[in-house]
């Protein structure tokens, strides 16, 4: 039987209520993806102005710093805003969301969201891309998914369906649409983690769902728990992850 969800709109909300445990439990994003965004566009990331929507606590931030971009985060929330701050205090960061964002036309050589895009309305987070984008720039979204491929994470994620339902992970991943001079390009990429059993439970407590389910939430994690230390009896384990990346890059003069 699967437990009554809360609305898109109050699970989007929820996160700030646990914003340094999604700075500290969250997966970040491998290398190669960074490499597939430069590859694709044939533009370094580095000294290229980026704003990086629904960025949360900087996790994909960072990265992109990393690279040597002039990024600047946007996040609507304002409790994943200040830890963003207190995590990154040398990256400016700004409120503001994909539906409406806080910038001039053309002036971004790419936009980012990771693991955010399904928060926005894309009749209108497009077209927002496609305004602040200059010609030759770039619309990337990606996300991390469990590994389904992997067994004992098909079997997770056929316990968390079957008590919460098939929306249980995210929103939906609605590719956007190919107009406004945004052909989009895809790539999957495979990567994997270890962590402490206890890692791995915190991250998905920091799920919208988990989040906003209540008790039916912590129900399941303490279930999982002893599952999981039965079948991983060295306390690690190996989070495989799946991370989609959807590229568009405006073609169009501007």
């Amino acid at each position: 039987m699967t437990e009554q969800r809360a609305s898109a709109e109050t699970r989007a909300r929820s996160f700030s209520s646990a914003a340094g445990r999604y700075g500290t439990y969250r997966p970040s994003y491998p290398p190669a993806l960074f490499d597939a965004v430069e590859e694709i566009t044939g533009r370094p990331l580095r000294g290229a102005r980026v704003a990086d929507v629904g960025a949360g606590t900087g996790l994909a931030t960072e990265r992109l710093r990393e690279r040597g971009a002039e990024v600047i985060g946007v996040e609507p929330g304002e409790g994943m805003a200040a830890e963003f701050r207190r995590r990154l205090p040398d990256v400016p960061v700004v409120r503001g969301d994909g539906n409406r964002l806080p910038f001039a036309a053309h002036c971004l050589d790419f936009l980012t969201y990771a693991q955010s895009f399904h928060w926005t309305d894309p009749a209108r987070s497009v077209p927002e891309a496609a305004r602040v984008l200059r010609p030759g720039g770039a619309l990337a979204l990606f996300w991390n998914e469990p590994d389904v491929s992997v067994p004992w994470i098909a079997e997770q994620d056929a316990r968390l369906k079957s008590r919460f339902g098939e929306g249980w992970y995210v929103a939906d991943h609605t590719v956007p649409p190919a107009r406004l001079g945004l052909g989009f390009t895809s790539r999957v990429l495979h990567w994997v983690r270890r962590v402490p059993l206890d890692v791995h439970l915190a991250k998905l407590s920091t799920h919208s769902l988990f989040l906003t389910v209540g008790p039916a939430g912590e129900e399941f994690l303490a279930a999982e728990r002893a599952l999981l230390a039965a079948r991983f009896p060295s306390g690690e384990i190996d989070e495989h992850y799946a991370v989609t990346l959807l590229l568009g890059v405006r073609d169009d003069p501007a």
